[in-house]
């Protein structure tokens, strides 16, 4: 259940243990890929419940054909009226089979739908939620944005890092000390913070390319995320992607400066969907 309660400010806590090798990450994963699976799945089983109910209505006409047929054969020989009748019974069995089929795809189709429009109508909450946590940052900071029914808060590194850093800047901090207050009044939201860096390599003492410099950057948004704000460790995820998913040319400085960035990506637990996924 979709839950927006205040809840008041915790105590600090250490995060007793690192995040479990990514186990959270495995699943969250799993999860978000089978959640834009039964998008398409759900268009394919509109299509298939379609095309069952043309089969059943034509089933229909072909039953009461015979049924017709079988009445006026009722002076004929035995044995044809004996393979009528089974003819008959087979054609009657076969229609029951396909109506309970259909209604059972027509119920599954519903109970999906109805989910699916649960799960936008809490993305679609959580996006303006965010969106009034966070304004006062300008365009070229953060931004907020609603995709696949997940919500993305892209932060650049004029906002959070200074070059090849991962430690978080002032404002950096302000920013997610007011995304965090939204996360724990909002507990049914998983969290994942992906570092993204442009295309220019480097290699310092702490960092030995982009991707480890991303992954750290990334890191050190979670364990703020946890151990100041205290934020359910279980609920998040980090991950670098370095320089390989860029969403702007690397040619020129304003491309650069777009791909440098941290995206934390909101997105609601699909545990109804997984119930449903499991009961079919």
């Amino acid at each position: 259940m979709f839950i927006l309660s205040l809840l008041s400010c915790q105590t600090n806590s250490k995060l007793g243990t690192t995040i479990d090798q990514f186990f959270q990450s495995k699943r969250y994963k799993e999860t978000l890929k089978d959640r834009n699976n039964l998008y398409v799945e759900a268009q394919q089983l509109k299509k298939d419940t379609t095309d069952l109910g043309i089969r059943v209505r034509n089933a229909k006409i072909e039953y009461l054909q015979l049924k017709d047929d079988y009445i006026d054969l009722m002076n004929k020989s035995g044995s044809q009226l004996a393979l009528l009748s089974k003819d008959l019974k087979s054609k009657s069995n076969e229609l029951e089979m396909k109506e309970n089929m259909l209604l059972e795809r027509e119920q599954r189709l519903k109970e999906m739908e109805k989910i699916i429009s649960k799960q936008d109508s809490i993305s679609n909450t959580l996006n303006s939620i965010v969106k009034n946590a966070l304004l006062g940052f300008k365009a070229d900071e953060l931004t907020v944005e609603l995709k696949n029914g997940k919500v993305y808060v892209s932060m650049t590194d004029k906002l959070l890092f200074k070059s090849g850093s991962a430690a978080v800047e002032d404002k950096g901090k302000q920013a997610i000390k007011r995304l965090a207050e939204v996360l724990n009044k909002n507990n049914d939201i998983d969290i994942a913070i992906e570092g993204h860096t442009d295309n220019v390599p480097i290699k310092t003492n702490l960092y030995k390319d982009n991707w480890d410099l991303s992954v750290a950057r990334a890191t050190s948004i979670v364990r703020m995320l946890n151990e100041e704000y205290t934020v359910n460790p279980k609920r998040l995820t980090a991950s670098g992607k370095g320089e390989y998913f860029p969403v702007a040319a690397n040619a020129n400085p304003e491309g650069k400066a777009k791909n440098r960035r941290t995206e934390i990506i909101l997105s609601p637990r699909l545990d109804e969907l997984f119930k449903l996924l499991q009961k079919n």
